[in-house]
């Protein structure tokens, strides 16, 4: 069994000079090489439908496909302040008021101004990390259509291939015309990409992309969603929803089959590295970048943010509503004595295990298809 030193490379969870201590080397760089150490699959077996729920899933996608140029309003204008109004509601420090309240807070001092100003810069940074990550995803789900050995999950995930390019086009020009400036990749989440694309087995792709990264995303922008008053961003937000939707339950629907043929120490192993994902995903929320580009003493900031009460810090935790019950629903928490529920329990996420899986939640999303309804009707 590993030790949190093996997983994570680091004894204690809230280890703060670990955490602070990773960073980008290569951040001016353009170009970033990971090595991919899987075999590409053939399979001779060309049943469609052999797996009912993964052809149901199939068919949706390209039912669903659609075009961000023409599909989303790019004449909207956008200002980020005023989005960050929106979402910071009537407390200035918006999700950020118990830090801001800390007697050694660096920002127990900001006025509206401040505020504002970390505000803009959240928002830069947060879908900056999300085009990261789409690119991300837009490499995993490549692997798996090379990787996986059902004709049905080589067909679906062709169609994310092509859903993926679309989220990181869309996010991209959201950022660059829109917004003011957008960051590189967050040194936690670039690991744990890393890590996703390193390991050779086809599931560990499904595991770290599909659900953990894949998951967190669904949250996030279901989130922003509800908060934003912003036209552009909320119908984009809205479109990539649907999508990611059925991406999770990709995973959900595929992983459900081959886990329940696993052993117990293969389920460990799933476990652990789930559970790596969760803590590199929680680190990435740290934004020491923000922090840097605003001129505040990032380790403090982390230091306090890791010292929160899970109940101050609602964003956060509500990233991992959609990961939680997912795990549940493929047997990983409660497997080898439930130890992945004990460490989601050590970092205050596991009331979230009852919540709705991505099962078949992926048919609520479907924007596509209610707009086309709507137009049909008019």
């Amino acid at each position: 069994m590993a030790t949190d030193q093996e997983i994570l490379g680091r004894e204690d969870v809230n280890d703060l000079e670990a955490i602070i201590s990773i960073t980008n080397t290569d951040v001016h760089e353009t170009i970033h090489a990971v090595a991919d150490n899987a075999d590409a699959i053939f399979t001779w077996d060309y049943e469609k439908g052999a797996r009912p729920a993964l052809n149901k899933l199939y068919e949706k996608a390209k039912h669903a496909q659609w075009n961000g140029e023409t599909d989303l309003d790019w004449s909207i204008e956008v200002d980020p302040e005023n989005i960050v109004s929106g979402l910071q509601g009537s407390n200035a420090a918006g999700p950020f008021e118990w830090v801001a309240n800390h007697p050694d807070s660096p920002l127990k001092n900001f006025g509206d101004a401040e505020w504002t100003k970390v505000g803009v810069e959240s928002m830069n940074w947060r879908l900056s990390q999300f085009m990261h990550g789409e690119q991300g995803a837009l490499l995993c789900t490549a692997k798996i259509v090379e990787t996986v050995p059902w004709i049905d999950a080589k067909y679906y995930a062709s169609t994310q291939v092509m859903d993926e390019a679309r989220h990181v086009e869309v996010f991209a020009k959201y950022l660059q015309d829109k917004l003011t400036d957008f960051y590189p990749i967050n040194a936690h989440l670039k690991m744990l990409l890393d890590d996703i694309i390193v390991d050779s087995r086809w599931d560990m792709t499904y595991l770290g992309m599909q659900i953990m990264v894949e998951g967190l995303a669904l949250a996030a922008f279901g989130f922003m969603y509800q908060l934003t008053e912003e036209p552009l961003l909320k119908q984009l937000l809205r479109y990539v929803m649907s999508d990611e939707a059925r991406h999770v339950a990709f995973g959900v629907l595929s992983l459900k089959e081959y886990y329940a043929e696993l052993s117990d120490t293969e389920l460990r192993e799933r476990q652990e590295f789930a559970f790596e994902a969760a803590v590199r995903m929680r680190d990435r929320f740290l934004q020491q970048e923000v922090w840097e580009r605003m001129g505040v003493d990032g380790r403090k900031m982390v230091k306090i943010l890791l010292d929160a009460p899970p109940d101050q810090l609602i964003f956060q935790q509500m990233l991992f509503s959609k990961i939680v019950p997912n795990c549940k629903k493929l047997g990983l928490l409660d497997a080898s004595d439930a130890w992945l529920r004990h460490r989601f329990e050590e970092i205050g996420v596991i009331q979230f295990e009852d919540w709705a899986d991505t099962g078949e939640e992926y048919l609520e999303f479907d924007a596509v298809s209610q707009d086309r309804a709507k137009a049909e009707s008019a």
